[in-house]
């Protein structure tokens, strides 16, 4: 069976929709990415190909591997081709989308050929940065420095690239680029931008060339937002049999995707991915549709794991398929997270339409997704995810949120009895045992406050307060919350008497 490259797609005779359907090879680089990983080429690319297709930018991307190891010589090999397919839920059915993507040019290895990558440089017609080299990527690193080929740190080789941008340009207007960081952190252009001014500043470059950077080149701030699965591994030699040909890049994901960038407004209309039909959000401020994601989509899943896997479920689609978690999934959502969010600067109708395809996409029977993985570090996250809500809610409405307190409880619940090793904890559900992973002080304070545990009211009670009364942990003392330990110590209570299924059989009756 021939392989994915361009002569595949001279020969013809792919299944309809699948080819490009306008040839990109004539176009200039317009794009250079850092990363060459399995969500940007299902994301980014995927997006950059979306709007070359319907004819609106007619550019492409040239892509830099960012560590030594990496995806290069297997994009070259197949002329910068790959597929892309998109299953999930679409109005409740099964759909899915497959097409060979087409925006990538070639790709660079820079520990190979370090001059190549910067005659990038020097190209007059590159205007974009994308970038996603994990959430560590963008970080300071001391011991970093100009003349290393290619610097060890990714701002380090943005750094660098810039300069010998600014000089072959002499510093020319107009010749700046506009960054789309991608990687997973709060104000991701923002810090980028920081630490390339600060190596600037620590590799002596020049005053000139840091005016230039901050005048002439854009870092905006971005969220991105899609379940990216990459290779199928086991399912591929079904999926090669239905396409007809070889490809070793065949990338994987779900229908939905969300891209918001914090930038100038007029970027819209240099990138049009919004009349591509793509979701893709321009603001000015991006914090509404962080804290949207985080309360909802992230909030859902802290809030709702630890009581599901403790009744014995082992992934989000097992949780939304049960009757009992599947409907307490859905009450906390839009009975009290999205209340709780009344004052977060976004409409109602955007909050449920949100929350609406978070529901479907919990719901995708293409992914697996292991409560076990997303209880990792499950405390910080309640945290940052789920406690807003409860707070926000009883300030709001003067009551607390029934299911957050439960969540909260069932959190607890999970490092009962638990064994520490390192940073793992060997805990026990009804299914048997299993290891989870934490903060070893995370772990040390919960086995140390169910080693205290007395059942009963008191019991649960002084176990509330000590829970709460973490600062460390909350960042407050969450005993001063009205009403919230005595919830808590009843929720505690329930669990410990009826058992988690039971307790949250009973819980979710009260809902709508």
């Amino acid at each position: 069976m021939q392989k994915l490259d361009m002569s595949l797609l001279a020969g013809g005779g792919l299944p309809a929709g699948l080819a490009p359907q306008i040839d990109s090879r004539r176009w200039p680089e317009k794009v250079i990415q850092f990363g060459e990983g399995n969500f940007l080429r299902a994301f980014v690319d995927w997006m950059f190909h979306r709007i070359n297709q319907a004819g609106l930018f007619g550019g492409r991307v040239v892509v830099v591997q960012p560590i030594a190891a990496g995806l290069a010589d297997r994009l070259n090999a197949q002329d910068g081709l790959y597929t892309v397919l998109l299953r999930g839920l679409r109005d409740g059915k099964p759909a899915e989308e497959r097409e060979i993507v087409s925006s990538i040019s070639r790709a660079i290895n820079p520990y190979a050929d370090w001059e190549g990558f910067l005659r990038c440089a020097e190209n007059p017609d590159l205007r974009f940065a994308v970038s996603n080299t994990t959430e560590a990527g963008i970080a300071y690193d001391p011991e970093d420095h100009p003349e290393a080929r290619p610097p060890r740190s990714f701002p380090g080789k943005v750094t660098v690239f810039l300069y010998h941008r600014f000089q072959h340009f002499g510093g020319a207007p107009g010749r700046g680029l506009v960054f789309l960081p991608c990687e997973l952190i709060d104000r991701n252009g923002d810090n980028l931008r920081a630490i390339v001014l600060r190596l600037a500043e620590e590799w002596n470059l020049g005053s000139d060339f840091a005016a230039w950077v901050r005048e002439e080149n854009v870092f905006a701030n971005t969220l991105v937002d899609r379940v990216v699965t990459g290779y199928p591994r086991d399912e591929i030699e079904a999926i090669t049999a239905s396409l007809g040909y070889r490809d070793e890049l065949l990338d994987t994901g779900e229908l939905f995707h969300l891209w918001v960038i914090e930038g100038p407004a007029a970027l819209a209309e240099e990138l049009p991915f919004t009349k591509a039909g793509l979701n893709v959000v321009w603001t000015n401020d991006m914090t509404p549709y962080r804290t949207r994601k985080v309360r909802i989509l992230n909030g859902a899943h802290t809030g709702s794991v630890p009581a599901a896997f403790l009744c014995g479920l082992d992934t989000v689609g097992e949780m939304m398929d049960d009757p009992v978690m599947g409907k307490f999934v859905r009450q906390l959502i839009f009975e009290e997270i999205i209340p709780s969010m009344a004052k977060a600067g976004l409409a109602k109708e955007m909050l449920v339409e949100f929350a609406a395809a978070v529901v479907e996409r919990f719901r995708n029977p293409y992914i697996r997704h292991y409560l076990s993985s997303i209880m990792l570090n499950s405390a910080s996250k309640f945290k940052t995810r789920c406690l807003p809500s409860l707070v926000e809610y009883q300030a709001l409405y003067g009551r607390l949120p029934e299911r957050l307190v439960f969540s909260l409880a069932a959190l607890t619940a999970v490092y009962r009895g638990g064994k520490i090793d390192g940073l793992t904890m060997t805990g026990r559900r009804q299914k048997g045992e299993f290891v989870m992973q934490d903060d070893r002080p995370v772990l040390e304070f919960f086995t140390a406050a169910w080693a205290d545990f007395v059942p009963g009211p008191e019991g649960a009670q002084r176990l509330a307060q000590r829970v709460l009364g973490n600062t460390g942990l909350w960042g407050q003392d969450l005993n001063a919350v009205p009403g919230l330990t005595a919830a808590l110590a009843a929720a505690i209570s329930r669990i410990d008497n009826l058992g988690i299924n039971a307790a949250a059989a009973a819980l979710v009756k009260g809902g709508q």
